[in-house]
């Protein structure tokens, strides 16, 4: 007969074990992006958890807020599971005041141009000439009807990028076939005239409505010169992101396309890995950075985790999203050292001390 004390010690074992399989399930079940906590439209309140919570180290998060000050940083959010870990606003910057998001709201334009994809109003598998007719570039009808929407959002249409930001049909010319050249272009602004002509309404009127309202955005498209670059404050481009990493829904309304999503997602063409539908991406094997044709090895970000993709905008503006641990970080701001296009040193060593916190 098996004594007591071994009854005693498998009755344990069993029961630590169905309580660690509790806590790990429940664990994965807060980790989904169903069960993530959106905040109202019509309201203020942001529901919000703190660091000692997440057992995160709570020693390392003033080396981090004093690095971002001396980088010239505005604002800086973390969400976990759509609430607000950290909000920090410095150098003259508050939670009211608008900032300009630059290429990082390339992405919102891929945004819309899936949602209109969706409600039937254009294919991105079709001509850009279908919706703009000919002549909207220099090239050759031949040379122009090679490219298509999808080439403007993937940013391999082929035309030359050397010759400034003007997107007037004279400035736009022929460098290479479409598909065969990946360049950073302006040309994608392309797509907001291919939208409003499909959809017969003003761009901004269709991205309000369809995107800015539906999640309780605020701000607007500023014009500058052929460009229209979106302003708004920090919990605005946070409600963005929040969209993204919940794979394009907002509570129970499926706003982007899911499958759209995944596409803009990963890498859209054969030349630079590291780049979707005007969404950058990490853990790639090279990439391509802005106004240059070197690919180098290695991944984007070192320091970010390999999962992490990006809206990265001029001069550091920053949306980061890192669906393996739930994450959205925002960064506006002055540039952090250098001026530059997108993509800096300041990315990595930003990841640098973000790894600090939550490790």
């Amino acid at each position: 007969m098996k004594s007591i004390l071994y009854y005693s010690i498998v009755f344990l074992l069993l029961f630590n074990s169905c309580s660690n399989t509790s806590e790990d399930n429940a664990k994965e079940e807060e980790l989904t992006p169903d069960t993530m906590y959106f905040p109202e439209n019509t309201s203020d309140y942001w529901e919000s958890t703190t660091i000692a919570e997440l057992n995160w180290n709570t020693n390392n998060l003033q080396p981090l807020l004093d690095f971002l000050e001396e980088k010239n940083t505005k604002s800086f959010m973390i969400l976990y599971n759509g609430k607000i870990v950290l909000e920090e606003y410095m150098n003259d910057h508050n939670n009211s005041k608008s900032w300009y998001w630059a290429s990082a709201g390339k992405t919102l334009t891929t945004t819309l141009t899936g949602i209109a994809q969706n409600e039937g109003l254009l294919n991105i598998e079709h001509m850009v000439s279908d919706y703009l007719g000919t002549g909207w570039t220099s090239a050759t009808i031949e040379q122009e009807n090679l490219i298509t929407c999808k080439h403007l959002l993937s940013m391999n249409s082929g035309l030359d990028d050397s010759l400034g930001d003007d997107v007037s049909s004279e400035n736009l010319q022929y460098l290479a076939d479409a598909g065969s050249h990946w360049s950073y272009h302006n040309v994608y602004v392309k797509l907001q005239d291919v939208i409003a002509s499909a959809s017969n309404q003003d761009w901004s009127d269709y991205f309000n409505s369809k995107l800015r309202d539906k999640i309780g955005m605020t701000g607007q498209w500023i014009n500058l010169g052929d460009l229209s670059v979106y302003w708004s404050n920090t919990r605005s481009m946070a409600r963005f992101g929040l969209l993204i990493a919940a794979q394009g829904t907002w509570e129970d309304s499926q706003i982007i396309p899911q499958e759209f999503l995944t596409d803009a997602t990963n890498t859209s063409q054969n030349i630079n890995k590291a780049y979707g539908y005007m969404w950058w991406l990490n853990g790639k094997d090279s990439y391509h950075l802005p106004e240059s044709q070197i690919e180098f090895n290695g991944k984007l970000i070192p320091n970010a985790p390999d999962d992490m993709f990006a809206a990265l905008g001029k001069n550091d503006q920053k949306i980061y999203i890192v669906p393996s641990k739930n994450l959205v970080v925002i960064r506006m701001g002055e540039a952090a050292d250098e001026d530059n296009f997108a993509l800096s040193t300041f990315d990595n060593d930003l990841w640098g001390k973000i790894n600090a916190l939550i490790n």
